[in-house]
């Protein structure tokens, strides 16, 4: 970037200076002391951030699917009063709908089967869905009016994760990994988790990938039971000793090829082989969760004992928070409502409603919150009117980007806010409205990023998250 290539002013390049220093074990350790200062390559970043940080770490609790914002926090009475009625043609606008329901000779508006209340000193509005999230509403603050620009699920996913719509591009974990690098050599800075055993739209690894950044950036994942991370441990009974003869080995090649040609490959291969070998004895630790107490498993819900759970990922975040891993990505499936929405719906927050406010208060317990940004969301919003036939006691919501629902806690952000207004049909923003590439930027901010100043140079041009768009939404920050 323009801005860290003034820390290094000489006629040669940084590159030409590694080659000239060699690629043994000294001129690694050297290396990774420029690295870490945003001087040993020309697009690298890591280092002190453009402003003064209020976040240091993100935790992203993704729910996959698209959950229903007027079943959950979007509360519309309106719709309850004119439930099984035709949505209006002033209200829709003309605006596109999905093939699933634009063929449709009926369009009937659906209220909500959920009681709502308000809840804190603040407040907030929250379905009896979510008795546990609303004990600390006064924590969260509700953004009701992000808005994208996709309809289906790859695209939406990939655009909140990537900035585009199309595959190819850094995964938001990524682009922070490479910009701020990590707090713990150890451990990934950028780590992965699923809820295991859960139907939906598949997900794809591109979603937490590199991208054109380099390998080292793109995420870990994390998978339940003994292994948490694929191939880490040593084959068969190979000696510790051993491998680290093998990571020598590759270091003395590494050295002979950098006398002729520093290719930047071969120093990713080589850290990402070290990060490994280190990972072998702290992501066990992390993940053993054996030294919970029983309060904790109390809190979070008995299915945190249980490993590839959302409530055990959601422990196993915050015991990676407190190791120093930058951002915290949870995956959770299944939130896809076109059919039995009030009996799916219902499900989806049985399994996650306890233990995401549970995150929140153990972080707040730990005196993390403040610094550890919280996000709760979906890639968009549901539709107002049922899919398909409008049945008693049951129905189904179609995809809807125009409004949905996201809340952050921690890190910079006011708590006990509710930002943004949709229509009183929920099917317009009214207020306030918040585009995915401004929640990005949002992001990027309380990690103190500049996302405009956030690039990387690939194929002639600087590439950034936000691509040529968003802006911060100031307030809601505190």
């Amino acid at each position: 970037m323009k801005h860290h290539c003034q820390h290094y002013q000489a006629t040669h390049s940084r590159r030409d200076f590694l080659n000239q220093v060699g690629m043994g074990l000294g001129g690694m350790a050297l290396i990774d002391i420029l690295r870490q200062q945003g001087l040993a390559d020309e697009d690298a970043v890591a280092g002190p951030p453009h402003f003064p940080a209020q976040a240091k770490r993100v935790i992203y609790l993704f729910q996959s699917g698209g959950p229903s914002q007027m079943d959950l926090f979007d509360y519309k009475p309106l719709l309850n009063e004119k439930h099984g009625s035709e949505l209006p043609d002033e209200v829709r606008g003309g605006q596109r709908l999905t093939g699933m329901s634009a063929n449709q000779s009926s369009l009937s508006l659906v209220g909500s089967p959920f009681k709502f209340q308000q809840h804190g000193d603040s407040g907030a509005w929250l379905s009896e869905l979510l008795p546990h999230t609303a004990k600390v509403a006064d924590d969260l603050c509700f953004i009701k009016s992000v808005h994208t620009d996709a309809i289906n699920h790859g695209p939406a996913v990939t655009f909140l994760q990537t900035g585009s719509q199309l595959p190819g591009r850094p995964s938001i974990g990524a682009w922070l990994n490479y910009g701020l690098g990590t707090e713990n050599a150890d451990l990934p800075a950028f780590v992965v988790m699923l809820t295991k055993d859960k139907g939906g739209q598949p997900l794809a690894s591109r979603l937490w990938g590199n991208g054109f950044l380099p390998s080292r950036y793109q995420g870990v994942q994390f998978r339940p039971g003994k292994d948490p991370v694929l191939y880490l441990g040593n084959p068969g009974d190979l000696p510790a000793e051993h491998r680290r003869h093998l990571l020598d080995a590759l270091a003395d090649l590494g050295r002979i090829s950098a006398e002729t040609n520093a290719d930047p490959l071969i120093e990713n291969n080589i850290a990402q082989y070290e990060l490994a070998f280190r990972m072998q004895r702290s992501i066990p630790d992390a993940a053993d969760l054996s030294d919970e107490t029983q309060q904790t498993f109390d809190l979070y819900g008995e299915d945190a004992k249980t490993p590839g759970t959302y409530a055990a990922n959601c422990l196993l975040a915050r015991r990676l928070a407190e190791r120093g891993v930058r951002f915290i990505q949870l995956y959770h499936q299944d939130w896809d409502h076109h059919g039995g929405l009030p009996g799916g719906i219902r499900k989806e927050c049985q399994q996650t409603d306890q233990a995401s406010a549970a995150l929140i208060t153990d972080l707040k317990q730990r005196g993390m919150l403040d610094d550890t940004l919280v996000i709760w969301g979906g890639e968009f919003g549901r539709t107002n009117y049922c899919q398909g036939k409008l049945v008693a006691n049951n129905f189904g919501r179609d995809h809807h980007p125009r409004c949905f629902t996201v809340w952050m806690a921690g890190g910079g952000v006011k708590p006990g806010l509710t930002f943004g207004e949709t229509d009183p049909y929920c099917y317009n923003i009214a207020d306030k409205p918040v585009h995915v590439h401004d929640l990005q930027a949002t992001i990027l901010a309380l990690l103190g990023i500049d996302h405009e100043r956030l690039t990387y140079k690939f194929q002639g041009r600087r590439f950034r998250l936000t691509d040529v768009h968003g802006h911060v939404v100031k307030e809601i920050i505190g």
